[in-house]
């Protein structure tokens, strides 16, 4: 039978827990679904089992703060449900979800995404070879097993997370074979303007930021202005080549590399429920079209945390207040003169947590060979559809879409729906045809917006299939 509540709130990560937190405060029934078995997302990923090991001390006390929100959230009253898979909202909204491979659905007054990031996909040639990750991956396998490589590592990348990752690493006992970072030159003296206005607003932050790179500069071979990786191996990555800016090339061992390029909000299910979105130009990716509440343009939809813009876990946590406080006031539990005097100093602290942002976007804008790689390098890995292919379909359709060329090439059409490879289409697209990126757009997405079974669809009482 289908259940209803005041809100139901997708994601239990630091907006997700504090959105929680701050609506059972105002009365509101909430329940809060994760794909997760334990709350915390992806910052503060299995925080409770680490507290008080020697893990703790290697992540670090950003990490570590992240405990206080988790018992909060505990504590707050709100239903829990981990280990839940959303993959349908419907207007209403309804919301359709599997857990233990059974279906139900629950209507809600309002649903709040707070679904985080996604590391920004990065293709290269060789980055489907077995070998190569991402960053946020091997950070994953700290926190929840606490392993690290047992060889030497390469580190590619831009960003505080890679200079995060790489002091972590050392800090557990690793061992990094080379840090090449591919911030691009010139990209210093472009951010010095904003620096000020980031360390009035975030010293610590900066501070730390600085100390990690002195750190890895002290410790580690670190190659600076790199502009092209390249992963070679026949079965399974075996060697690394970089090339610098100043055209310098090495080809060094390596069995074990590690990317990052930046994150990008997770937009796929505002995509599927056909919310409007907003290009951001300093951060190079969409973001659902918000009002001051974090309301999408579909009646009732909300959205907090990064997928609303990349901010970091302090912003993510005053988002979910700021959206709890405006679902409030659209259910009248609270008036408009009550949601303005309480959201008031949440934006303030909102705005000093953001104050590093502009500086941060403009250091690590990520380069040309991002957006549009070489046409050898695969640009869909789950259907394996290399550049060259997206570009000869485009030269042959005219001026197509990226809808267009997923019916030509399948790009888009794996496992994935194109999480991976919406962003690389669209850049190559526009390449090609002399546009702008915003211009080309995405993917359609499609319901299920993550796979669904036919058995755990047919869980479904009849009722909730309606």
């Amino acid at each position: 039978m289908t259940r209803r509540v005041d809100l139901l709130i997708v994601g239990a990560g630091p907006a997700g827990m504090s959105a929680a937190v701050a609506a059972r405060q105002y009365g509101l029934d909430v329940l809060v679904v994760d794909e997760q078995p334990v709350p915390g997302g992806q910052i503060w990923r299995n925080i409770e089992a680490v507290c008080g090991t020697p893990r703790e001390k290697i992540l670090g006390k950003a990490y570590s703060e992240g405990l206080w929100t988790v018992r909060r959230f505990r504590a707050s009253g709100a239903a829990y449900e981990p280990a839940t898979q959303v993959w349908q909202i419907e207007p209403g909204p309804r919301v359709l979800m599997t857990r233990d491979k059974i279906a139900s659905s629950v209507e809600a007054g309002a649903v709040l995404l707070a679904t985080g990031a996604q590391e920004r996909p990065a293709p290269f040639p060789g980055w489907t070879l077995p070998g190569v990750m991402t960053v946020g991956a091997a950070q994953i396998v700290i926190k929840t097993a606490g392993q690290i490589p047992d060889e030497p590592v390469w580190i590619a990348g831009s960003g505080p997370l890679p200079l995060l990752y790489a002091v972590q690493l050392l800090k557990a006992g690793g061992r990094i074979a080379g840090y090449l970072d591919t911030t691009q030159k010139g990209r210093w003296m472009s951010a010095l303007p904003r620096f000020a206005t980031a360390a009035a607003g975030a010293p610590l932050d900066m501070l730390k930021g600085i100390l990690w790179l002195a750190t890895l500069r002290r410790r580690v071979r670190y190659i600076s202005n790199v502009s092209e990786i390249e992963a070679i191996g026949d079965n399974a990555m075996e060697r690394l080549r970089y090339v610098t800016a100043s055209g310098k090339s090495e080809t060094v061992y390596a069995r074990l590399l590690l990317v990052h390029e930046g994150l990008v909000p997770t937009i796929h299910p505002t995509l599927a429920l056909g919310c409007t979105h907003q290009w951001n130009s300093d951060q190079d990716s969409y973001a659902a079209d918000l009002d001051c509440w974090g309301e999408t343009s579909q009646n009732g939809v909300f959205v907090a945390g990064d997928g609303a813009g990349i901010g970091g876990a302090k912003a993510a946590c005053l988002r979910g207040e700021i959206a709890a406080t405006g679902i409030a006031l659209k259910a009248g539990v609270i008036d408009d003169q009550q949601a303005a005097r309480l959201a008031r100093p949440l934006r303030a602290r909102l705005a000093r947590a953001l104050s590093a942002r502009p500086f941060l976007d403009s250091l690590y804008r990520p380069r040309r060979s991002i957006f549009v790689p070489s046409d050898e390098t695969v640009a869909c890995r789950c259907e394996e559809v290399n550049v060259a292919g997206v570009r000869a379909e485009a030269a042959r359709a005219g001026r197509p879409g990226p809808n267009q060329i997923k019916a030509f090439t399948r790009a888009g059409m794996g496992p994935c729906q194109g999480r991976q490879c919406n962003y690389t289409v669209a850049n190559i697209l526009a390449d090609a045809e002399g546009r702008e990126t915003p211009d080309v757009g995405l993917y359609r997405v499609r319901p299920p917006f993550k796979p669904l079974t036919l058995r755990e669809l047919a869980t479904l009482d009849s009722r909730d299939a309606g």
